[in-house]
């Protein structure tokens, strides 16, 4: 047997150190090739590290819980004596020289080998793939919502036919068969069961228990039948995510210490930059909705959106990025020496997740369409909520948008993401009564506010701006000029 010591690895720009947040094997356990085999909390982000080598886990170096810098040894693997097979040789059968096994095995993996032209071990996907590929392919559908999966022929969920009459030869045990079908169908219908089995994979069941979803009332959108992530998601939104469900009982302790570490760690220290750096001037407005309400019905009625989550935040990102064709030292960046004014809109979006606050952001979003908008601000919330983001979806952030209408919230006063001069805040939609032609009537009102970096702009550039917003929840159809 030959052992491995496998490092910890730089998974994302310039990582330095990360938390172990769950293994998923234990010593004893034999680990294959793409083998998820523990959980990494980077700054940012939660990622699932895969295995270059197979073997049996002898030790676990790094206890859960624990942060150690990219580099240090967290896994010992007991490999085979013929060696360590590379991963490019996964699938090709052990047949001729490219099945062949290696003849010694290294005695530590490397933290980020680089992967060589047409082979090399890497993290993940470990350089060339093989005949047999692990995943399927993901293909980008014009104007979908969803993936079209490249998946093999599978069988047809047929759903039970229809009873029919039996004809008068037909013997009796088929006549008492056919009996017995018809009264027991509208039984399971009086019981809300499902006929049709359920189709949806095993993380996507999990994902559905960890929302509180009945995965049998939702509506699948998969391209065999299946049950998609989008679609556990989309039901989960029908309710808050995050809402507390039960009231948990006082804990026995009188306090409870929490680590600064990972996400939070990093939130931190960016708001204190932010907040002592920059000159926070907020401003706020009150906004008739009512039309943005109607349009989004028209939206959703739509066949181009069909499948697309349409919701007031797209709606608001389009305002944003007219307000900034407007406005365009909203935009921008200081330095020391310079204001740099920036003619593309990096739209961040201000993401809640169970880990902690996040910044993605929509890149060169001035030049989508309303659908590829939608659906870029879609896969992006998914994302966040997973814990999937990557570093480089929250880098370069031009100007933010943040939807704190979503947890009943009629406005706030935002901090800038840093390096950033503009933050607008979405407070929530409700019906209100509004003078409308010297009459009260119920109207769909929200609140938009914002703060700005008033060493970028002043006070009549940041009241344009947050106006021009405004202006277009108050008339979309101004979007169409």
């Amino acid at each position: 047997m030959s052992e491995i010591r496998f490092p910890l690895p730089d998974v994302g720009e310039g990582l330095t150190e990360a938390e172990i947040v769950q293994w998923r094997v234990a010593p004893g356990d034999r680990i294959v090739l793409d083998q998820v085999f523990v959980e990494i909390e980077t700054a940012k982000s939660l990622v699932e590290l895969p295995s270059a080598f197979e073997g049996v886990v002898s030790e676990l170096l790094v206890e859960e819980g624990r942060t150690v810098d990219v580099g240090t040894p967290i896994l010992v693997i007991q490999t085979d004596a013929a060696g360590v097979a590379p991963a490019g040789a996964a699938g090709a059968g052990g047949a001729g020289a490219n099945g062949a096994a290696a003849t010694a095995a290294p005695a530590e993996a490397p933290a980020a080998a680089p992967a060589e032209e047409g082979g090399g071990a890497v993290l993940v996907g470990h350089g060339a793939s093989g005949p047999t590929a692990t995943r399927r392919r993901r293909h980008p559908s014009p104007g979908g919502a969803h993936e079209n999966l490249a998946t093999p022929p599978a069988p047809a969920v047929v759903a039970p036919p229809a009873p029919v009459a039996a004809p008068v030869a037909a013997d009796r045990s088929g006549a008492a068969a056919a009996s017995a079908a018809q009264t027991a169908a509208p039984t399971a219908a009086s019981r809300g069961e499902s006929r049709v089995p359920v189709i949806a994979k095993p993380p996507i069941r999990k994902l559905a228990k960890d929302l509180g979803v009945d995965i049998s009332r939702v509506a699948p959108t998969g391209s065999i039948g299946d049950i998609t992530r989008d679609d556990v998601i989309r039901e989960a939104s029908q309710a808050s995510v995050f809402r507390n469900i039960q009231t948990p009982e006082a804990p026995s302790d009188r306090e409870t210490r929490i680590p600064v570490k990972g996400v939070r760690k990093a939130i931190a220290n960016a708001m204190v930059q932010s907040a002592y750096s920059a000159p926070h001037v907020s401003v706020f407005v009150d906004v008739d909705a009512t039309r943005t309400m109607e349009y989004l019905k028209r939206l959703k009625a739509s066949p181009d959106y069909a499948g697309i989550k349409i919701s007031p935040l797209l709606i608001m990102a389009k305002a944003m990025l007219w307000a900034v064709r407007r406005n365009p030292t909203v935009n921008a960046q200081w330095t020391d020496d310079e204001i740099i004014v920036k003619h593309y809109v990096n739209l961040g979006i201000a993401a809640a997740t169970p880990r902690g606050l996040i910044v993605p952001n929509v890149k060169n979003a001035q030049d989508m369409s309303m659908v590829e908008l939608a659906t870029a601000l879609e896969q992006l919330t998914l994302t966040a909520r997973e814990g999937k983001t990557q570093p480089a979806e929250m880098q370069g952030g031009t100007i933010t948008i943040t939807n704190i209408g979503v947890f009943g919230m009629d406005t706030g006063t935002p901090i800038l993401n840093p390096g950033e001069v503009g933050i607008v805040a979405l407070g929530t939609i409700k019906q209100k009564p509004w003078v409308v032609d010297g009459e009260v009537r119920p109207r769909f009102v929200t609140t938009i506010g914002g703060s700005f970096d008033h060493r970028v702009v002043d006070g009549d550039v940041v009241s344009r701006f947050v106006a021009d917003v405004a202006s277009i929840i108050e008339e979309p159809a101004l979007l169409l000029e």
